[in-house]
C-alpha cells in the first residue's frame, strides 16, 4: 500500500512562565476552581448555621501581640509579619482564626448569654510544612462553641464535624480522637530541653528515635514509669474493625498510665469515647490515638482530626482549649474545629463525589430578545450571558463551561448543551411565547439536565 503524505503534527507549545510570578506558596483560582471553592464553603457554612452557629467575619491581620497571646509559644517563622504603617506596631497575617474569635468573644461578646455558638469562613496564612502542605494560604471553615463543659461540648462538636464532612459529600472517613494532656502531662515531668525533643519525635511518631532519646543519659533522672508511658504512646492507638470498642487500647493505657499525671486525662477521654461510640453518626468512624500531640499550644483537652483518602493530611482538625479565653481576661470553656477546604475538595475528588449541577446559560440570538430573556432568566436565579450569534457561540460556551446554549432558529427557541459540554439532546420552545414563559421553560430544562463537574 503506497505511503500517503500526512501533515506533521502541530508543535506543542511549552507552558508559559508567569510574567508576574506570585510569592512562594500563593496561588490564583481560575473561574471553575473558584466556583467549586465557593460552593463548598457555602455548603459547609450553611450546615453550621443549620445547627445554630452564627457566622462572624474577622480581619485578615491583627497586631502580632494579640495573635501571640492567643497562640502561646509561636515560632516566628510560622507567621508572616509586617509593620503596620499607621501605628508603627508589628502586625501579623492570621495563621489561625481561633485566637481571633477568642479575642472577639472576650471583648465584643463578653456579656452575651452562654453558650455562644459561632462559625466562620476565611483564609489563614502559615509557613509551608511537610510534603502535603503545598500552599501558605489555607482556606478554612469552622465553628467555636463557648461556655459548654467537657463531655457535652466535646460530643456536640464531634457530631457536628462528622455531619459537616458528610454534608460536604464524603461518606468514608475516620475520626481520630485523642487528648492533648495525655502526652503533655507526661512531658511536663521531663526536663524542658528533653521535653522539647520528645515532643518533636512524638509528633513525627518516630518510635525508634523516641526509644533512642529515652535511652540517652539525659533521661536518666526521669522516673521509669514516666519513661515507659512516653515510650508506649505511639502504639496506644486503635479502634475500628479490629477493636471496635477500643477496649484493648484503653486497658493497656490504663495499666501504663496508672499513677502518672496522664491518668486523669485518660479517664476523661474514655468517657468521651464511650459517649461518642454510642452515637450513630460517630461510632463506625471512630479511632483512638493517645499519642497524638498537636503543635498549637492552646489545646487543653480532647483533640481530634478527620482523615479521608487523598490529601495525606487531616481534612478537619479541632479540640478543646479551655485556657484560651483566660489569656484575654474572660475564663470560659471552649471547643471547636476547622475544615481545610482544599483538603476536603481533594478528598471529594479522590472519592469521586459528584458536584451539584451548576446551570449557566449562554444566549445566542438578536440583542433585543437576548437582553429581555437574560433579564427574565436572572430573575429566576439562572446565571445568564448574551453572546453575538456570529462569534462562535458553540466554542465560547464550551470554553467557558456554560451548561446550556440557547438560540433562536426556525421559529423556535432551542436549548441544548454545547458540543462536548454535557448531556446531549435539544429542547425547543415556541419563540412566540412571552419572555417570562420562555425563561421558565429554559430554567426547567437547565435545572433538570445541567451537568456536574466533568
Amino acid at each position: 500500500m503506497p505511503e500517503v503524505d500526512r501533515p506533521a503534527p502541530p508543535a506543542v507549545a511549552p507552558p508559559r512562565a508567569l510574567a508576574h510570578p506570585l510569592p512562594a506558596g500563593m496561588r490564583d483560582l481560575l473561574p471553575e476552581e473558584a466556583r467549586r471553592r465557593r460552593a463548598l464553603a457555602r455548603c459547609v457554612l450553611d450546615h453550621f448555621v443549620l445547627y445554630g452557629y452564627q457566622p462572624v467575619a474577622l480581619p485578615a491581620f491583627e497586631f502580632a501581640e494579640v495573635l501571640e497571646r492567643g497562640l502561646g509559644t509561636l515560632d516566628a517563622a510560622d507567621v508572616l509579619r509586617f509593620i503596620e504603617p499607621e501605628s508603627g506596631e508589628v502586625a501579623a497575617l492570621r495563621p489561625d482564626m481561633t485566637p481571633q474569635i477568642a479575642r472577639l468573644v472576650a471583648t465584643r461578646l463578653a456579656d452575651a448569654p452562654r453558650p455562644i455558638r459561632l462559625c466562620y469562613e476565611g483564609t489563614v496564612l502559615r509557613r509551608r510544612q511537610g510534603r502535603a502542605r503545598r500552599h501558605r494560604q489555607i482556606p478554612q471553615a469552622g465553628v467555636e462553641l463557648y461556655g459548654v463543659g467537657t463531655l457535652a461540648g466535646d460530643l456536640e462538636i464531634l457530631r457536628l464535624a462528622a455531619s459537616a464532612v458528610r454534608a460536604a459529600g464524603l461518606d468514608r472517613f475516620v475520626v481520630d480522637l485523642g487528648h492533648a494532656m495525655i502526652a503533655r502531662s507526661l512531658l511536663d515531668a521531663v526536663p524542658a530541653g528533653l521535653a522539647a525533643e520528645l515532643s518533636e519525635v512524638l509528633e513525627l511518631k518516630d518510635a525508634s528515635r523516641l526509644a533512642a532519646v529515652l535511652a540517652s543519659p539525659r533521661a536518666t533522672d526521669v522516673p521509669q514509669r514516666i519513661v515507659a508511658a512516653i515510650a508506649a504512646l505511639p502504639d496506644l492507638a486503635g479502634g475500628g474493625a479490629a477493636d471496635p470498642d477500643g477496649a484493648a487500647v484503653f486497658e493497656r493505657a490504663g495499666r501504663l498510665l496508672a499513677g502518672t499525671p496522664a491518668e486523669a486525662p485518660l479517664a476523661e477521654l474514655r468517657a468521651l469515647w464511650d459517649a461518642a461510640r454510642a452515637s450513630p453518626e460517630l461510632g463506625p468512624a471512630l479511632r483512638v490515638d493517645l499519642g497524638e500531640l498537636r503543635g498549637l499550644a492552646y489545646y487543653t483537652g480532647a483533640i481530634f482530626h478527620v482523615l479521608a483518602d487523598g490529601p495525606g493530611e487531616a481534612i478537619v482538625a479541632g479540640g478543646r482549649y479551655d485556657a484560651l479565653l483566660s489569656r484575654f481576661g474572660l475564663p470560659m470553656p471552649a471547643v471547636g474545629f476547622a475544615l481545610n477546604l482544599d483538603a476536603v475538595a481533594w478528598a471529594r475528588d479522590a472519592a469521586g463525589a459528584a458536584d451539584e449541577p451548576a446551570p449557566r446559560v449562554l444566549l445566542s440570538m438578536p440583542p433585543e430578545r437576548a437582553e429581555r430573556l437574560a433579564a427574565a432568566l436572572r430573575g429566576l436565579g439562572v446565571p445568564t450571558v448574551a453572546h453575538p450569534p456570529d462569534q462562535d457561540p458553540e466554542g465560547y460556551a464550551l470554553s467557558w463551561r456554560f451548561s446550556h446554549l440557547v438560540r433562536e432558529q426556525d421559529g423556535a427557541i432551542a436549548v441544548e448543551a454545547p458540543p462536548g459540554g454535557g448531556p446531549s439532546g435539544v429542547t425547543t420552545v415556541p419563540a412566540t411565547l412571552d419572555d417570562v414563559a420562555v425563561a421558565r421553560a429554559i430554567e426547567r430544562k437547565t435545572r433538570a439536565t445541567a451537568p456536574g463537574e466533568q
